[in-house]
């Protein structure tokens, strides 16, 4: 992994003043975080639906701009019940 870390300080000597390089760059590290997070969130779960549905409020929560810990506890609650639910009914 150190040579997939050195290659571009090695390639690219000055500072990087295009708007879309930087923005691009700028975007990578949620990228990343997204598509190793997202597969986990989808598989955690016994049932999919309750990870789907976890998932929304999470979403939900974030977007009104809720804490870390309150969208965190609020999915997992969440997949509790629908899980509970689920194997009540089945």
């Amino acid at each position: 992994t150190y040579l997939i870390r050195a290659v571009p300080f090695v390639l690219v000597k000055k500072k990087v003043t295009n708007v879309y390089v930087r923005s691009f760059l700028a975007y990578i590290p949620y990228s990343v975080l997204t598509a190793m997070t997202f597969p986990a969130i989808i598989y955690s779960t016994n049932y999919l639906l309750s990870a789907v549905i976890g998932l929304i409020v999470a979403c939900t929560m974030a977007f009104f701009d809720k804490g870390l810990v309150k969208v965190a506890l609020a999915a997992t609650i969440t997949v509790i019940i629908v899980e509970l639910i689920m194997k009540m009914s089945i």
